[in-house]
Parts: structure tokens; sequence; C-alpha cells
């Protein structure tokens, strides 16, 4: 029997709605993965727009099965033009029907028909909103782009975020990266069972340029999962301790490292004892530069939240201090573009470590580079 891919994405979205779970930890492992990741993502990407329309066709507000169908019918009809019109409603309403309500079906044939024949009219009332609602983003994270960078500059980073992510190959030795073409399988990509690449956008090189690591030389990775960044340093030659104290999140790193034949990476669960004469802290954050590839990670997002994060990152910089050999370096790095998180968190911990001096620090804003948004900062032990 044909898997409905509609009806996966539904449910996916749905389970998102209410429980904020990681997206993508919901895709199928089967061939069907590439086309609801696209269904789920759009819906999520465009929630605030789409929310808009649908109120153009609903009295009530609907709950469930029913509103997590419309969201991903509307988002084929609206956002996904290579979807045929038929195949959007037909199919989503075939979704509809796998489902125990008889009412639903008809209500989502209706109101994705409906939409139809009024698109033109409902693009024009997604244009005339204000940017916020119009490019889907939280009110204040736009407003504060727009104080930071200008509202023409706001709009360009909401459009990098709205785009789909593009997928990136980082082949050994980890100076090279190449984009896969739409449609191919990181899996089918020849050198993949051999190790010779890693999924990696080139924005993650700032971090590991910084660490300038050695051949032989000892680094230490204190938030080393998924492990992208200790790939790298590994294969530039470096004795490379690899932390991470969630045990999920350790397993993942040690799978990736083992598909990748490192196993001279040392895996640990707690930060070791001694002092190392590299050490990278690529610490959590609030996502806010890779929300491309996060399309959810947008609307956890708060102020007071990053005011939490701040405080986490702040504590594993302290860790990470004293791990740091004299004449050393410690590289902190984020998938962040907050300064809270970047520029004045290194502000805040020179000022606590005056051992430090901060020698290099750079970060990558998405419409001005082409890649995925990050910061990083090389502080060296004061001689």
């Amino acid at each position: 029997m044909k898997t409905n891919a509609r009806r996966i994405a539904a449910y996916i979205f749905a389970r998102w709605l209410v429980t904020h779970e990681f997206p993508s930890s919901l895709l199928p492992a089967d061939g069907n993965r590439a086309f609801v990741q696209d269904l789920v993502y759009t819906a999520i990407r465009r929630l605030r727009p789409l929310r808009r329309v649908l109120g153009e066709f609903v009295k009530k507000w609907p709950k469930g099965e029913l509103e997590s169908l419309l969201y991903i019918g509307a988002a084929q009809v609206l956002y996904m033009p290579a979807v045929a019109d038929y195949a959007a409603v037909n199919e989503t309403v075939a979704a509809a029907r796998e489902g125990s309500n008889p009412n639903v079906p008809k209500v989502v044939n209706a109101v994705l028909r409906n939409l139809i024949r009024r698109r033109e009219e409902m693009h024009a009332l997604i244009a005339s909103a204000s940017a916020e609602v119009r490019e889907s983003f939280p009110s204040a994270l736009y407003r504060r782009w727009v104080g930071r960078f200008g509202a023409a500059d706001a709009e360009k980073l909401c459009a990098w975020h709205n785009a789909p992510g593009e997928t990136y190959l980082a082949w050994k030795p980890g100076d090279r990266f190449e984009k896969l073409a739409r449609g191919v399988r990181v899996e089918d990509v020849a050198g993949f069972a051999e190790g010779d690449f890693i999924v990696q956008d080139p924005g993650t090189r700032l971090a590991v340029e910084l660490m300038d690591v050695q051949p032989g030389e000892a680094a230490l990775d204190l938030c080393a999962a998924p492990g992208g960044k200790t790939v790298q340093l590994a294969w530039r030659g470096a004795a490379v301790t690899a932390c991470e104290v969630n045990p999920k999140r350790r397993a993942r790193l040690a799978e990736n490292l083992k598909r990748l034949k490192l196993d001279g990476v040392a895996v640990v669960g707690e930060p070791p004892v001694g002092t190392f004469p590299k050490v990278l802290v690529d610490a959590p954050c609030s996502n806010t530069g890779v929300l491309r590839r996060r399309p959810d990670a947008r609307w956890s997002w708060s102020e007071e939240k990053m005011r939490q994060l701040v405080a986490v990152q702040a504590e594993i910089l302290d860790v990470a201090a004293a791990r740091v050999a004299p004449g050393g370096r410690l590289v902190y790095s984020t998938c962040s573009n907050e300064p809270e998180e970047n520029q004045e968190q290194v502000e805040k911990f020179l000022a606590r470590h005056p051992e430090f001096t901060c020698v290099d620090m750079r970060e990558s804003i998405p419409f001005a580079s082409g890649c995925d948004g990050a910061f990083a900062a090389a502080l060296a032990v004061v001689p």
C-alpha cells in the first residue's frame, strides 16, 4: 500500500505544534523523507502568513488533525509551486480520509479549492501584512534584526532563512566544500562509505580555522556532538578529545566517528582533567544563524530563553578556561548572530579572565557571506 506523504507530514506538523519536538527527528527514513521534510519545513517556515490566510476561510480556528492538514495543504498551494494544484488538493484530501472524522476531508477539500480560486488575492493579503508577518518571524526577533542591520538587510536575512537549506559536503582534510545537487542522496555520493566527507556548511570553517591545530597537537572539543568540528580537527592531524555530556548525543557522535573511521578520537562524557594547547567551545545557542536549516527554532526563540543560554555559555567558557594550557588557545563559537551570545559574551569572558586576550574574531552574516550564520573568537592565554 502506498504511503501518503501528506499524511505523514500532517502527523509530524501536528505533533510539533503540541510538543515542540525537533521535526527532523520525526522524519521518515524511506524514500518519502525529502518531500515530507519539504512539506513540514515549508509549513513551519511560513506559519504566520499561513495562519493569516487560513483565517479567511474558517469561521472557527480548527485544532488537531484538521488544523495540521490545512497548514500542509495551504503550504503547497501558496509556497510550493512545483506541486500541481490537483495533487495538492487530491493527495491532502486523501490524507484526510485516512482519519476517523468524515467531516475533515470535506473541509480540507473546500478550503483548498477556495484558496486556489482566491490565490492571487491571498498573495496580495500577505504582501500587505507587516514584515514580520509576511516573512514569518517572531516580532521581537525581527525587530532586533531591524535594530542591528536596518530594515532592508533584516528583510534580506529573513529571505535567506526562508529559503530551503542547501546541502554542502566538506571533503577530507576539510578545506574543500562542495554543494550537493538537489535530489542526490548523501549516501549515494562516492566516498560516503569510505568516510571521505561529512555534511557541513562552509560557515563552520570559521571556528576550525581559528583553532589552527597542528599535526599531533592535542585538542579538546568541549561540546562535541554531532561531531562536525571534531572531524575537521582530526582530519587536520590533531589528537582530539571529544567531550559530550548528553548520552544520546554522545552515542550519535561515536557513530559518526565510526563511519568516518576516526577511531583515534577519544570520546568522553565529562570534561577531562588536565590542560590542552587548543580548546574548542562550540556552545549551545539560539541557532539564529541556521534558521534556514532549523525553521522550528525561530518559534522557540525568546529573549528569556536567550538570556538562559547566555548564562550556560558563560559557565561552559569558565570550565574551558581551566583546560587551556599556558600559551594555549581557546576558540569560542556559536551558530548565532546575536551579539549577547557572541561579541558581548567574549567581552564578559575577558573581564572575568584577564589572563586571556582576543587575537581574532569572525562572524558570518548569511545575507553577506552566502552561508550559514556563525561566530568564532580566538582567545589566547597572555604569555
